[in-house]
């Protein structure tokens, strides 16, 4: 029952590093399951989501074990089960990446049906279809999915919708099926590249990843492995989007600045300074921000992920800005909280106008969900007078180290513990 308390104002000068990729190691982990020896994986950030995954696969039988902070060995040899607890995987979305990792090692996975954030339906059709095509059926009991085959055959998969989740879904089930899978119309995010790297260098034969058709060809064993994940793309944006509001001059380490591309383009069109090296962004803003248009797409467009912070960065812009977010449908949840704080936003289903003011004010705000929380921060950093940022674990779910690393650039930030006074329980963290 955490909170953080933010006093805005503060320019950022210094330094951060970025962590590895949530949304890639929340995949590269169950795919450590299709593996016929121990993998070693690096650069794993260190967050409650995915500290749930480990503790998900632990519970299945794997044997963990801890290097550093930030590297972990796995050997799934020992996992026995074609079954995910229940309570353990129905809080984290990436949940449902064991049914692709484990119908691939056993023919058969049962797992409950994904939580995370609460923005919008999560429907996992697209990840059904792609099973059934590599010759699977599914049945929906309590809660939990069960998929089976007798065995997995390669097949030519057409995704009706672009879905990040189903194309690693599909990737982990077909890695070890027998013949050829072809994905049309796959995601191209940068976290199904690394997947098809960690895969391939165990030993898979994955093709196109990054590319619209992605091939993969089966093969019966893959071996072990050392891997490192890739630098948090959102995590970078982020960041980068708390220079932008707060002011300052900040060089973000550990970024492939290829990623951040979108993302560059509209903090460059808002007036702020953004240079690129070879793994490193420096971002500085001094002038006033200017209005601007986003709209979300799927990779390479502009990220969902990053639209509640550059909302932010809009709330104080001069002028009139518009987002049209065309991925979620109930994505404007937090703009209720940025009212409080005297932003001005008009919301019609997945559009939004942004009537851009002078600043923000300090107010109690709370975070409704992972990215929105991170906008939280964002504007509590640039905002007049001190901000109480309250439901702090959905923002720990996906990024590391957030006082410290804020922190350490200038700003006013403490982690302060918040007494359960209600008599119940406090909730359990995931």
């Amino acid at each position: 029952m955490d909170k953080y308390v933010i006093t805005g104002g503060r320019r950022l000068v210094g330094n951060i590093a970025i962590s590895g990729a949530k949304n890639a190691a929340i995949a590269i982990i169950p795919a450590a399951i299709l593996c016929d020896e121990v993998c070693r994986i690096e650069n794993v950030p260190d967050i409650t989501d995915v500290s749930a995954m480990i503790r998900i696969i632990a519970d299945m039988g794997a044997k963990i074990r801890t290097i550093n902070k930030s590297t972990i060995e796995i050997d799934p040899r020992p996992i026995h089960t074609f079954v995910a607890s229940y309570e353990l995987a129905r809080h984290i979305r990436g949940s449902y990446y064991l049914l692709g990792a484990l119908l691939g090692r056993f023919s058969r996975a049962v797992v409950s049906m994904p939580g995370g954030c609460d923005f919008g339906v999560r429907p996992i059709d697209q990840h059904l279809k792609g099973f059934a095509a590599l010759g699977s059926k599914y049945s929906l009991d309590g809660g939990m999915v069960d998929v089976k085959a007798e065995q997995l055959k390669g097949n030519n998969i057409y995704m009706d919708v672009v879905s990040v989740g189903a194309t690693v879904n599909i990737m982990l089930a077909a890695v070890k099926a027998k013949g050829t899978t072809v994905i049309e119309n796959a995601a191209k995010e940068p976290h199904i590249v690394d997947l098809a790297n960690f895969l391939n260098s165990m030993g898979a034969d994955i093709r196109g990843a990054g590319t619209d058709v992605i091939k993969i060809f089966g093969v019966e064993h893959l071996h072990g492995t050392e891997y490192c994940i890739i630098p948090d793309q959102i995590e970078a944006g982020t960041y980068m989007a708390a220079v932008a509001a707060a002011g300052g001059d900040v060089l973000i380490q550990n970024v492939i600045p290829k990623h951040l591309e979108s993302i560059s383009a509209k903090l460059i069109e808002m007036g702020v300074t953004v240079e690129e090296y070879d793994d490193s962004i420096r971002v500085k803003r001094d002038g006033d921000l200017h209005k601007c248009n986003v709209k979300t797409m799927p990779h390479p467009g502009f990220p969902t992920d990053m639209q509640p912070q550059i909302a932010v960065l809009l709330a104080i812009a001069k002028g009139t800005s518009i987002i049209n977010e065309s991925v979620w449908d109930n994505r404007f949840r937090y703009v209720e909280e940025l009212r409080r704080m005297g932003a001005q936003f008009s919301v019609d289903g997945k559009l939004a106008v942004v009537e851009g003011v002078d600043h923000l004010n300090a107010a109690p705000i709370k975070a409704t969900d992972l990215r929105a929380g991170a906008a939280m921060v964002i504007a509590a950093l640039c905002a007049h007078g001190t901000t109480e940022v309250e439901d702090i674990q959905h923002i720990e779910r996906g990024y590391e180290s957030v006082t410290e690393k804020l922190l350490a650039v200038g700003a006013e930030i403490r982690r302060v513990h918040v007494p359960d006074n209600t008599g119940r329980p406090a909730p359990r963290a995931i």
